[in-house]
């Protein structure tokens, strides 16, 4: 892996003061989903894959791979939980995230609010959190695809000299059932208002849906909130 000098500021586990090189590390920005809520009585699993680098007028080149599983279920007729894990490859750091998401406009808007911590070898995760407030919106394409769109605060709520970042993603949810499984493929670019240079990701990740999509549908045929 080509490793690249990491700005001062940039998230997750590149500002944890106990890795002995703050290089070849960067933030987890990545989106990968829709504004559209799984729903009560239904589950979104979805897996991915992401490959992230750094574009800078004296240092370029690729930082880091990661994998990633996310799993989301409705509590609400206008709210989800979701958890999210990522394992990041070389340096090897663990990232979970978790919190609610909130439909504003059926399927077209939603606010997501995850907080998260980073944890693995001679990390100390205390100094790690931080929040995501996120917004999605998504466009129907169609059938089969949708157009998604986010963007979000990557604020630390714990450590020193931690700046706040702002991330964008775009991509796409294309499927044959947009009820049952949606393949995304995702580009998204984090900047650190106050550094020269930004973080660039190529994600793709599989998402299926389990549960009665049916008792969803008559919900939201009574309230706005709630989806698919």
């Amino acid at each position: 892996m080509q490793r690249t000098e990491t700005p001062r500021g940039w998230g997750w586990s590149a500002l944890l003061a106990s890795l002995p090189l703050m290089v070849g590390c960067a933030p987890v920005f990545s989106e990968l989903q829709s504004a559209k809520l799984a729903g009560t009585d239904r589950a979104e699993v979805t897996a991915s894959g992401s490959s992230l680098s750094f574009d800078g007028t004296s240092d370029s080149g690729h930082v880091e791979d990661h994998v990633g599983l996310q799993v989301a279920t409705g509590v609400h007729d206008r709210v989800d939980l979701r958890v999210r894990y990522e394992r990041v490859i070389d340096p090897d750091v663990n990232v979970l995230g978790f919190g609610p998401k909130v439909g504003i406009v059926r399927d077209h808007l939603a606010l997501a609010l995850p907080v998260g911590f980073a944890f693995g070898k001679d990390i100390d995760s205390g100094t790690s959190w931080e929040m995501q407030p996120t917004l999605i919106g998504t466009a129907s394409l169609g059938k089969n695809a949708e157009f998604n769109v986010s963007g979000k605060a990557i604020v630390p709520l714990a450590g020193e000299d931690r700046d706040t970042l702002v991330a964008f993603n775009t991509g796409f949810g294309l499927s044959t059932n947009l009820r049952k499984w949606v393949l995304r493929p995702e580009v998204g670019f984090c900047f650190n208002p106050g550094e020269e240079g930004h973080y660039t990701h190529y994600s793709l990740a599989l998402s299926f849906f389990f549960g009665n999509p049916a008792s969803t549908d008559a919900r939201g045929a009574a309230t706005s909130g709630s989806t698919r």
